[in-house]
C-alpha cells in the first residue's frame, strides 16, 4: 500500500485575467493564447493543469476561487494577466483564496514582431503592466504567492514552476496529514518536543498518540499466510543474509520483522495515518525494535522519525509527497559522527535502523545484528550506503513563538573506506560551504539532530514550501558565513517577534 493511494489526481487551476474593454475578438484571442500557455505549463509539471475560462469581472473571479477552494484535487492556482485586468476585480477572490498561488508573469509571444507590431498587438499583449497591476493588489493584501517571470519555454521558468508545484504537492499533503505516535518522545530530550496544537493550526498536521500494545496486538494478529507472502517478497527483492532465509537459523526473526510490517500497515490504515513515530524506550510487548518494517514503509512514502519526533516524521512525509516521480529519495536521518581529516571533512549520518532505502546506492542487504539499546531481540534491518550526489538536509525546531526550518545544502559522497563493522544504513556527505561553518550555523540556529535527507528536492523546493507555510527558513549553503548567519538570526528574531505582535 502506498501512502498516497488515497488522494485524487492533483491538479492546478489556470486562471487568466482580462476585461471587456477590448471587445469579443480580443477576448477570443486571449482565451486561445491562455489555453496554449496552460497546455505548455501542463507539459512541464508533474500534475494536471486545468484551464478555466478567461475572467473579466469580480463575481466571476470570486466564483472561480471558491470552486478552486472546494476542489479537493486542486493543490494550487496559477494566475496570469494576459491583458490589463483591473486588479480591484480580484480583491474579493483573493480575500477568500485558500489554495497556494503562483503568479505567472509571462506573455504569449517570446520575441516581439518588430517589423509588424501595431496597437492591436499592444492591446492584446499587455501582461507587462497587467501583471504589475495584479502584483500591486496581492502585495497590498499580503497574499502569500510565488512570482515567476519569463516565457514558459525558458527552462529556468519551467523549473521554477516545477519547484512551486512540488511545494504545493507537499503542502496539500501536510494540510490533511494524520500522524500516529507509538510511545512518547525519548526521555529528557528537548528538541524533539513541540506544540502539536500550533502545528495543526500552522501546518494542518494532526498528531495523536496510540498505545504501543495496540500496535503489538496488530503485529501478533498477522496471519501466517500473509507473513509467508511478505517474506518471499523480501527474499526476491533484497540480498537477504543466509541465516535469515528459509531454513536458516534466524529465519524466525525475519518472519517477526514481517509481522511488524503487516501490523504497522494495518493499524496505520485503520487510523488513517500516513506518518508515524516509534520510541525504543517504549516497545510494549514487541519482540524487536521495528527496523525493516519502518524502512519499507518509508520506501512506500510514509513519514517516520524515531524517538517520538513527530516534527521530523511530518517533514519526511511532506517531502516525499512533494518529490513523487522524481529521481532520488527522501529519508529520516541523523548527523551521527564526523570525519575531521585527513582529507575532506565529512559527516557520517545514520540512525539505529531506520533509514529509507530510497536513497540507497544499490540493492540493500537484509541482515540481523545485536542492538545495544531497547532491551529486545536482535532486530532485522536493511544495510546499505547512500548514493552519491547533491542533496539537502532539513530540520525543524519549535522556538516557542514559531517553528523554524533550517536547511543545509550538501553533497553526498562514497565513504572513504568500507564500513564492514557498521551494520546499519548510512550516508556520508560534505556540507556546504564546509563542515566548520555548517556545524556552527546549525548549532547557532538551534536546529535539531534529527533531519530529513533528500536527494530528490533542492533548496528552492523547500523555500517555496516554507513560504506557503509562512514558516521561517534559514539556508546554509556556499554563500554562508558564521558572522552573516548570526546577523540573519538576530534580524529574523526581531521580525518574527514584531510580526507576532501585530
Amino acid at each position: 500500500m502506498s501512502a498516497t493511494d488515497h488522494t485524487p489526481t492533483p491538479r492546478i487551476r489556470f486562471l487568466t485575467g482580462s476585461q471587456g474593454l477590448y471587445g469579443e475578438d480580443t477576448l477570443k484571442q486571449v482565451a486561445e493564447q491562455s489555453r496554449e500557455i496552460a497546455e505548455r505549463v501542463g507539459e512541464q509539471v508533474p500534475v494536471d493543469v486545468v484551464w478555466r475560462p478567461v475572467l473579466t469581472d469580480s463575481d466571476g473571479i470570486h466564483q472561480a476561487v471558491l470552486e478552486a477552494n472546494a476542489d479537493p484535487s486542486c493543490i494550487g492556482v496559477m494566475a496570469w494577466m494576459h491583458t490589463f485586468s483591473p486588479a480591484r476585480m480580484w480583491i474579493h477572490g483573493l480575500d477568500v483564496l485558500a489554495k497556494p498561488l503562483l503568479h505567472l508573469h509571462t506573455q504569449a509571444n517570446e520575441a516581439l514582431p518588430w517589423s509588424t507590431i501595431d496597437m492591436d498587438f499592444m492591446n492584446l499583449n499587455q501582461a507587462a503592466h497587467g501583471d504589475r497591476e495584479f502584483g500591486y493588489v496581492t502585495a497590498r493584501m499580503g497574499v502569500v504567492r510565488k512570482v515567476v517571470a519569463g516565457h514558459v519555454n525558458d527552462p529556468v521558468v519551467a523549473e521554477r514552476i516545477r519547484n512551486w508545484t512540488r511545494a504545493a504537492l507537499g503542502w496539500g499533503e501536510v494540510r490533511s496529514l494524520r500522524l500516529a505516535r507509538f510511545g512518547d518522545t525519548m526521555r529528557d530530550v528537548a528538541v524533539t518536543e513541540g506544540d502539536r496544537t500550533e502545528a495543526q493550526w500552522r501546518w494542518g498536521v494532526t498528531v495523536n498518540g496510540y498505545a504501543v500494545n495496540d500496535l503489538a496486538e496488530a503485529v501478533h494478529a498477522a496471519l501466517d499466510s500473509e507473513v509467508d507472502t511478505l517474506v518471499a517478497e523480501y527474499e526476491q527483492r533484497y540480498e537477504v543474509a543466509p541465516e535469515l532465509r528459509r531454513g536458516g537459523e534466524r529465519h524466525d526473526s525475519l518472519r517477526y520483522a514481517g509481522r511488524i510490517e503487516l501490523g504497522l500497515r494495518a493499524l496505520l490504515a485503520d487510523v488513517g495515518a500516513r506518518a508515524f513515530t516509534t520510541n525504543f524506550e517504549d516497545l510494549g510487548t514487541l519482540r524487536q525494535l521495528p527496523g525493516l518494517a519502518v524502512q519499507r514503509l518509508m520506501e512506500d512514502g510514509y513519514g517516520f522519525a524515531g524517538e517520538g519526533d513527530w516534527k521530523t516524521a511530518m517533514l519526511v512525509r511532506t517531502l516525499k509527497a512533494a518529490s513523487v516521480g522524481l529521481p532520488g529519495g527522501t529519508s529520516f536521518m541523523e548527523d551521527y559522527t564526523y570525519h575531521l581529516g585527513p582529507g575532506p571533512q565529512r559527516i557520517l549520518g545514520a540512525h539505529m535502523l531506520e533509514v529509507c532505502p530510497s536513497i540507497a546506492a544499490g540493492t540493500p542487504k537484509v541482515e540481523i545484528h545485536p542492538l545495544g539499546i531497547g532491551n529486545r531481540e536482535d532486530p532485522v534491518r536493511m544495510v546499505f550506503d547512500a548514493a552519491p550526489g547533491p542533496g539537502v538536509v532539513l530540520g525543524m525546531s519549535d522556538m516557542g513563538d514559531r517553528f523554524r526550518l533550517v536547511l543545509n545544502d550538501i553533497d553526498l559522497v562514497e565513504p572513504d573506506e568500507p564500513l564492514p563493522n557498521l551494520p546499519v544504513a548510512r550516508a556520508v556527505w560534505e556540507p556546504r560551504p564546509n563542515l566548520r561553518t555548517s556545524a556552527e550555523a546549525w548549532i547557532l540556529a538551534g536546529a535539531p539532530h534529527h533531519t530529513v535527507l533528500s536527494t530528490a528536492l533542492g533548496v528552492e523546493d523547500v523555500a517555496d514550501l516554507a513560504e506557503l507555510a509562512c514558516t521561517e527558513l534559514l539556508v546554509i549553503d556556499d554563500d554562508t558565513t558564521t558572522r552573516a548567519f548570526q546577523r540573519e538570526l538576530r534580524w529574523n528574531q526581531a521580525y518574527h517577534r514584531l510580526a507576532g505582535a501585530i
